[in-house]
């Protein structure tokens, strides 16, 4: 492996919001915060070295897009993904969650329903509901350890007159799965039946476990292509998410316009100097380091995954198609806040409660395992220390 993914580097005395909100969320500051989707890894040494060089410049004056700025998100998405973005397609924004925003807002308006599939990303939730419309919860179905859609429900609710948007999460976070073909091609049919546009947040596709494939939506059918945005950003790929760039893939010039016009009125359009240059350069440079990072996320899943099951067996998981994000059920130890209060105050391990992506989700623990081996095996300890007697 050529990068050093077994460093631990110390961010208790950085900006980190993963370590430093470690007291006010879990009442001390002792504990391993495995929570927030944000590894503990640095950046791709590419990266880095570009932005020592940015500030080697010293002037950091308002920012514009060099003409050939979207040329490495373009060849990455068509070596990695399979198919074709033209440059006019896409808009930039800060961060899918405020790509996401802009779009409920451009689309919809208040008292109109959205639907998302849950237990799902929780700031779904808010960027719905913040904004006056109405959460319509399609939730995913959990038989046999696995998760699929509910299409009979989620036909319910596309067709009812105020459903304008249908948010889509793949790969999925927090369960895991990586759309099939036939899933996504039930869903644009019904997308499409009803006349609802569907968005898809497609910020973790790169961090796919082989034999596994990420199949983008607009790859599905020419009809979904021009009636979906697509959410890209380098920040989960590349552990950027502090530096602000992300990429929404609008082939419809109609619903770019309006997307547009939305981003301008609330003077959202201005990127970060060195989000640029980061997502850039990552795009253009990144590929061997994220084909290690795999290969180590992979070995970590794998140790948690045969660590629970022969110690701790009361712990149901599967191994996630996709993503960083393991998907605990805790279900057999009782209670929620029972089973968080053993992992804060005996494990010393910070997860987050699966109530938080919704109902459905209660009495599992999303745990991110995007972290040195070391870690993760202490933490893994920890858990197994303190739950062994229960």
């Amino acid at each position: 492996m050529k990068y050093d993914f077994d460093e631990i580097v110390d961010r208790r005395n950085t900006e980190s919001a993963k370590w430093k909100a470690v007291k006010k969320l879990y009442g001390r500051d002792d504990v391993i915060p495995m929570w927030v989707a944000d590894m503990d890894f640095k950046s791709p040494p590419e990266v880095i070295e570009a932005l020592k060089k940015r500030v080697e410049h010293g002037i950091f004056g308002y920012p514009m897009l060099d003409d050939d700025y979207f040329d490495p998100f373009i060849n990455w998405i068509r070596d990695r993904h399979g198919i074709e973005i033209k440059k006019e397609w896409i808009v930039t924004t800060y961060g899918v969650v405020d790509a996401l925003k802009m779009a409920i807002l451009a689309y919809s308006k208040p008292g109109d329903n959205v639907v998302i599939q849950s237990p799902v990303y929780y700031p779904f939730y808010n960027i719905v509901n913040s904004n006056g419309r109405m959460i319509l919860k399609n939730s995913l179905k959990f038989e046999n350890a696995n998760y699929s859609m509910d299409f009979d429900d989620l036909e319910k609710k596309l067709s009812l007159k105020r459903t304008k948007l249908f948010i889509l999460c793949n790969p999925h976070n927090p369960v895991g799965r990586i759309w099939k073909r036939e899933e996504l091609e039930k869903l644009v049919r019904l997308c499409n039946k009803h006349n609802v546009l569907l968005l898809s947040d497609e910020i973790h596709s790169d961090l796919v476990f082989s034999p596994n494939k990420h199949i983008p939506i607009s790859s599905i059918s020419q009809d979904i292509k021009e009636s979906s945005l697509t959410f890209y950003a380098p920040s989960k790929t590349f552990n950027l998410a502090g530096l602000k760039a992300s990429f929404v893939v609008i082939p419809n010039e109609q619903l770019r316009t309006e997307y547009k016009n939305m981003i301008e009125s609330l003077t959202s359009d201005k990127l970060n100097i060195f989000g640029m240059v980061a997502a850039k350069v990552a795009y253009e440079r990144g590929k061997d380091w994220l084909d290690d990072l795999l290969n180590y996320l992979r070995d970590n899943i794998d140790h948690l995954y045969d660590f629970f099951n022969e110690k701790l067996p009361k712990i149901k998981l599967q191994k996630p198609e996709g993503t960083y994000l393991m998907w605990l059920d805790f279900r057999e130890y009782g209670d929620e806040q029972k089973v968080k209060d053993i992992l804060v105050n005996k494990a010393k391990v910070g997860l987050e409660e699966g109530s938080i992506f919704g109902e459905e989700g209660k009495g599992f623990f999303r745990m991110n395992i995007g972290c040195p081996m070391s870690i993760l095996k202490e933490a893994c300890n920890n858990i197994y220390n303190a739950f062994k007697d229960l």
